[in-house]
């Protein structure tokens, strides 16, 4: 089986990659010109309606939304090691950390920043206030969501929660500033980091 990550280095295949770069296997990049509209041509809208990046091709397996792509490599390639066992009592912690990015961090930040005016109650997101609680309870005492061992939550939700301190829409606080320094100390994503900032120059997309 040959895996292939569909990718733009402006879109979240950005953090495909670290996510590829973590569990060491083989893998091969297909850039896809989103500035033309590559990614809403019928060859991509097969593989996933939204006409979005990132798209993860496993063999006859395809993967579409970061976490799942997160959770599918992580339990296929990693089971034990960046993913908990299926019987490990951790595991409901590792999955809540893995969903909570797009479901919860993310329109929560929004939110707040477009003045949006809803009920807090009926809003699986809650208030932006009770995000940020969250994303403190998640960190927690570290270093990493589930204490000691790195796992793909930690990819997931920190690249969720970079992104958004990145563009100040949530404030990189002592809590938060901490936790991603440990998780960009990652090797994986350094090497990520490299191989993004190598396709921006060879397409040209810096400028």
């Amino acid at each position: 089986m040959s895996i292939t990550l569909f990718h733009h280095p402006f879109t979240r295949a950005a953090t495909g990659v670290w996510m590829l770069e973590e569990i060491g296997q083989p893998y091969t990049i297909e850039h896809v010109d989103v500035m033309r509209g590559e990614h809403k041509q019928p060859r991509f809208m097969g593989k996933n309606p939204m006409g979005k990046l990132p798209i993860l091709q496993d063999g006859d397996v395809v993967v579409s939304e970061t976490s799942a792509i997160g959770m599918y490599l992580a339990d296929r390639y990693a089971a034990g090691t960046l993913a908990p066992a299926l019987d490990d009592p951790r595991r409901g912690r590792y999955l809540r950390a893995c969903v909570v990015g797009a479901s919860v961090i993310e329109p929560a930040a929004m939110a707040k920043g477009a003045k949006w005016e809803y009920q807090a109650s009926n809003a699986g997101f809650g208030t932006f206030e009770d995000m940020i609680a969250m994303v403190h309870e998640l960190i927690g005492e570290g270093p990493f969501i589930l204490g000691e061992q790195f796992t793909m939550a930690d990819v997931i939700f920190g690249a969720t929660v970079r992104y958004m301190t990145s563009f100040k829409m949530m404030e990189a606080d002592a809590i938060v500033t901490f936790y991603l320094e440990r998780i960009n100390a990652r090797p994986a994503n350094a090497r990520a980091e490299a191989i993004n900032a190598k396709i921006i120059a060879d397409k040209g997309l810096g400028g």
